[in-house]
């Protein structure tokens, strides 16, 4: 599915456009100097989009600092007062992200509206299913079996009928459960609905290896099907975390590459090296370059040259020794002990040719 073009700083959502990888500060954002320094470690790191949450008036005024010293849209996260969306869009902010069921009013979201067409804010309108709009009124002509993706379509329709008839369309939209069949299906039914782009997510999805999981899941599964313009990762951990799972799901699945992919072997009675430890350094070592390469490490003879021949370079086990390997073809054969060291030369050295 091709969604609308939507304009978010001087970025494009939609139409088309790369899957856009997002994260969300997790600093005090009221803090200018920490929430910048933690915006710029994910713009090395790939982040398109920057998210902040904007809890009082002076998070929201401290936007203003922070979107002139950072390089990637700011979008503002609000929450039950109206006041704070206004200010945040009049301190720069590019797009804001409301549930306007707990905004209130219906004055008070189209005071945000109007602000946003003045200012050429987009506005994500986002609803979770913990968080649902009561006494929705919108009747749905077409449903799917859960009865809580249903809810929260019908819900999210009220409100995009609401946007729509005061001319505004600057509009993408979030339907995040947490649970993965739920944000499924509430996505693949909005789809039918509207062709606005979607931020798509599975929210509250847990620490960083279950939340990995979750996420790779439902989000595995909607990009496949063509659904989905821009993600976050919701993980509870480093919002670095966030975009390295971000830019892998999105490597796998063949719609973006950046980084390394690393390959590497299950351990078996045939590994002649420490795998694991040996693939966790690799990983660490290679995990802030943005040049996509992917990268071998095996346990034995039998993965690995031969299995791992589509790799750029890697590593394997042998007897008494390391090998080290491009495309297939061993390059050196070093003791066990400096193979770390000698592969990380290797690697700049691959880098740099790539």
């Amino acid at each position: 599915m091709v969604s609308r073009k939507v304009k978010v700083g001087n970025l494009i959502l939609g139409g088309g456009a790369p899957v856009r990888v997002q994260s969300m500060t997790n600093t005090r954002t009221k803090n200018v100097e920490k929430t910048v320094a933690q915006i710029k470690a994910l713009e090395k790191l790939g982040c398109e989009l920057i998210r902040c949450g904007i809890p009082d008036m002076e998070s929201a005024l401290a936007l203003k600092a922070i979107k002139k010293k950072i390089h990637i849209p700011l979008v503002a996260d609000i929450h039950y007062d109206y006041r704070l969306a206004l200010e945040a869009m009049k301190a720069g902010a590019d797009k804001i992200r409301i549930n306007p069921g707990n905004i209130g009013s219906e004055e008070k979201v189209k005071a945000i509206i109007e602000e946003a067409k003045n200012r050429a804010v987009a506005i994500r309108v986002g609803v979770n299913s913990g968080s649902l709009k009561q006494n929705v009124k919108y009747v749905l002509t077409e449903k799917c079996e859960n009865e809580r993706a249903n809810k929260m379509v019908a819900s999210l329709m009220e409100h995009i009928i609401f946007f729509e008839k005061n001319t505004f369309k600057d509009i993408v939209v979030s339907l995040k459960a947490s649970d993965v069949p739920t944000t499924i299906e509430a996505y693949k039914l909005f789809s039918k609905y509207r062709d606005y782009p979607l931020h798509i997510g599975v929210t509250e999805a847990g620490t960083e290896l279950s939340g990995t999981i979750k996420s790779a899941a439902g989000l595995g599964i909607l990009l496949y099907q063509g659904l989905g313009d821009t993600l976050r990762i919701s993980l509870t951990a480093a919002p670095e975390k966030e975009i390295y799972v971000a830019y892998r799901l999105l490597s796998d699945l063949n719609l973006r590459h950046r980084g390394v992919e690393i390959i590497s072997c299950p351990t078996c009675a045939r590994t002649e090296i420490d795998v694991i430890k040996l693939a966790h350094s690799v990983e660490k070592m290679t995990m802030q370059t943005d040049k996509y390469m992917k990268v071998a490490v095996m346990g034995c003879s039998v993965n690995g040259p031969g299995e791992a021949r589509e790799a750029d370079i890697g590593v394997a086990g042998g007897r008494g020794i390391g090998l080290i390997f491009k495309k297939g073809k061993i390059i050196k054969k070093v003791p066990k002990e400096k193979l770390l060291k000698e592969f990380e030369k290797e690697f700049k050295k691959a880098l740099k040719e790539k």
